[in-house]
């Protein structure tokens, strides 16, 4: 329940900020207007695209268990006794040793680890990573950090446009 009211005010905040800069830029009510819609369209695709974005700045791949069969497993195993559905499962060219989850709710989830976890953990360990990973979407934790990453993302582009 708290990360819902955490998740919705930081969207409000989203909205609200942008509405002031269109207030600003556009120098009265009209100004306003541009920016709620423009912060509409932001805050819609914060909430129904964090995955993809948190996918996508990953430059993360989706597997097949035929790749990573026992990445597929251990996830499979750990989501059955976690009573959530499994995760999208994604590998990222990276070789930091690092994981995340991303979604909006468990049946949205993705799970995702960089390659480095692959070179410096043992897979009992790597196991111990996605049972943390999991816990997040069971708690409901990813919808907030993804918003929260898909705000950052979208001011770090919009700062290299300025």
């Amino acid at each position: 329940m708290l990360n819902n009211v955490k998740t919705a005010a930081l969207l409000a905040a989203m909205g609200g900020i942008i509405m002031a800069i269109g207030g600003i830029v556009g120098r009265g009510s009209g100004g306003v207007l541009v920016g709620l819609v423009i912060g509409l369209v932001m805050v819609g695709g914060s909430y129904w695209f964090s995955d993809k974005i948190a996918i996508a700045s990953a430059r993360a791949q989706e597997v097949q268990e035929h790749q990573f069969p026992q990445y597929f497993a251990t996830v499979r195993d750990l989501s059955q006794r976690a009573q959530i559905p499994m995760p999208r499962l994604y590998v990222a060219p990276n070789p930091q040793p690092n994981a995340f989850a991303t979604g909006r709710n468990p049946s949205n989830a993705a799970v995702c680890i960089n390659e480095g976890l692959t070179h410096y953990l043992t897979w009992d360990e790597i196991s111990g990573v996605l049972a943390h990973e999991l816990a997040h979407v069971r708690n409901r934790d990813i919808l907030t950090s993804s918003v929260a990453a898909a705000i950052a993302m979208g001011i770090t582009f919009a700062a290299r446009m300025a």
